[in-house]
């Protein structure tokens, strides 16, 4: 069940928040024998572990009142989406009718857009 939680009380009530050395989740984790977490460090593997995922789906996941407040915290795990974004420009640019026309179009159009900018079509417009 999806909308389970994951840590409950024996009678399927939620549990209090943990406490940072001792409570439930440090018990649960020695008990576990692995290394020492906390419900913070639990947190920010979630986070990371959903860095696919758009800053609203990720927002959403950890209970964020903003995607700003998502962005402002683990702004780090969306940079590959700016690759992205980087591509799909670049592809739109070579495909764009100016770049198939322009004498003054590199093999990338990104590469010196102020020199295409100064070719004899944009002056004095």
């Amino acid at each position: 069940m999806p909308e389970a939680l994951l840590f409950a009380s024996r009678d399927g009530q939620p549990l209090r928040p943990p406490y940072t050395t001792y409570g439930w989740l440090d018990a649960a984790v020695r008990r576990a024998g692995v290394p020492r977490v906390t419900a913070h460090g639990l947190r920010h593997t979630a986070a990371s572990l959903a860095s696919g995922a758009s800053a609203k789906v990720v927002q959403r996941m950890l209970g964020h009142a903003s995607a700003a407040m998502t962005l402002d915290t683990y702004a780090g795990l969306f940079d590959e989406d700016l690759d992205t974004v980087a591509d799909a420009m670049n592809a739109a640019a070579t495909e764009s009718p100016c770049f198939r026309m322009c004498p003054n179009c590199a093999q990338d159009p990104l590469d010196d857009i102020e020199e295409h900018l100064e070719g004899p079509k944009y002056q004095g417009s």
